[in-house]
Parts: C-alpha cells; structure tokens; sequence
C-alpha cells in the first residue's frame, strides 16, 4: 500500500493497492489543483479507482479561487468600514488556512478560533507561514475579521455586542439558496475540494478500468463517467436504470 498526496498538508489522502498485477487507487477529499495552502495531489493510474465525488454534478463548477478571495476581501473591508464584524465560517482544517493566506497581503485585522490555531501550529512545522492575527477570547472584537469554524460557539461578548456579519466559505455557495440555508449574510464558493470539471479530469488522468464513487452526488457522476465511456457504478448510492440523452449533459467527452 503506498499512500499518495491529495492536496492537502493534513488530513485525507489517496492510497495505492497493489497486488498480484492489479492497482486500487483510494481516494478520500482531494483537491487536483494545488491551493495557497496545500499542494496539488498527485493521481496516477490505476485498474479501479473508488473516489469522492462531493460535488460530482456539472452546476458544482467553481470560478478561480483567485477572483474568489479578492470578493472577500472586498466584503471584508466594506463590513469593516461600516463598522460591522465580518465571520468567515470556515473549517479549521484547510479553509482556514486557506482564508488566512488570501489575506496575508491586505494588512487586515485578524482574530482566529483557538480551534483554527491549532490547525495553524501544525501547518507551521511543514513550513507554511501565516500574517500576524489575535486569538479570540471573551472579549470584543470589533473592527476585525473574524475566522471561525461553522460549528464552533462564540463568546457571549462577542456575538451580543458585536454587529457580526456572517460569511459561509463553501463550495456549496454555488448555489444562491446556501446563505439562506445557514443563516448568513452572505456566501462565497472557495473549497479546498474538487470541482466538477476537476472531478473528471482527475479520473481521466488515473485512466481506470472501472470507478467507483462515494459521497455527494455518487450516483450522478457515476452516470456522467458512463456517458464518457467509463464502467462506472455509485458504491454509497443505489443506482436506477438510465436513458442518455443526447446533449443532456453539459461537459466534454474528449
């Protein structure tokens, strides 16, 4: 078994069996392209390949990380200048750091969940480095941007003297309802997962002879790999008999 890099300086990674002239390549969540705060993954060929597919459906294309976090940026100093907290609802493991290398360069203010810095410290012994930022204890904080994960609970000073503006980073934000589904003021498609598009081109580089899919729209890509010519069969999901139809999906075969 040989384990592989998926993007990610922790957490998931791909795994490589190899045994008796066939290869089994395993993926957790994998992100193909490198990041500000991971490196790209590293795929390669394998006979079967059993895959994430979170957001295996064509809608799930995000635009370049880039124009992403220059918008939030934006948004940032706009609810600042108002007076108002922005809280970047980001996961304490890769968003977050990912956030924080996106604004290592605006000299903005930074308070972090103690859960983030803890992320941090490791991601610093594989050498990343990261701007200077507080650490949010029961105090105001108010004229600053606020990193916190989705689930974590903010100080009772904090969330009833403060006028918090709530930011969803997700993937998900690629749809317009998913700020309204949280609650927030406002969402932003930054994912340290794979997109559509990245999805495909993942399993066109590994070339396998059979894909399975788990998680997320499972049963979805596995009918879009078909459609591309692959044998491929949603492992998480039950699957119902389909008809193409031509022109029915939006993605390219070649």
């Amino acid at each position: 078994i040989t384990l592989l890099p998926a993007g990610h300086i922790l957490g998931s990674a791909m795994a490589l069996i190899e045994c008796e002239g066939e290869s089994l390549l395993y993926t957790g969540d994998f992100k193909l392209n490198a990041s500000l705060a991971a490196e790209a993954c590293q795929p390669v060929t394998a006979d079967t390949l059993i895959m994430e597919t979170t957001f295996g459906k064509p809608r799930y294309r995000f635009p370049p990380a880039g124009e992403t976090m220059e918008k939030i940026i934006q948004y940032c100093r706009r609810a600042l200048k108002k007076g108002e907290t922005p809280v970047l609802l980001a996961y304490s493991l890769g968003k977050s750091q990912e956030l924080l290398q996106g604004l290592k360069d605006t000299n903005l203010p930074i308070i972090v969940h103690p859960r983030s810095d803890e992320m941090n410290e490791v991601y610093r012994e594989c050498g990343k480095t990261f701007p200077r930022y507080g650490l949010i204890r029961d105090r105001r904080v108010d004229g600053k941007i606020l990193i916190c994960p989705p689930t974590a609970k903010l100080p009772v000073s904090v969330s009833s003297e403060d006028r918090l503006k709530k930011v969803v980073i997700s993937g998900w934000a690629v749809d317009r309802s998913c700020k309204y589904r949280a609650k927030a003021d406002a969402a932003f498609p930054l994912s340290d997962h794979s997109d559509f598009d990245e999805l495909v081109a993942f399993v066109k580089k590994v070339n396998p002879k059979r894909v399975h899919t788990l998680h997320g729209f499972a049963t979805d890509f596995a009918w879009v790999l078909r459609d591309l010519g692959f044998n491929a069969q949603a492992l998480s999901e039950p699957e119902q008999m389909t008809l193409a139809l031509p022109g029915a999906l939006d993605v390219e075969a070649a």
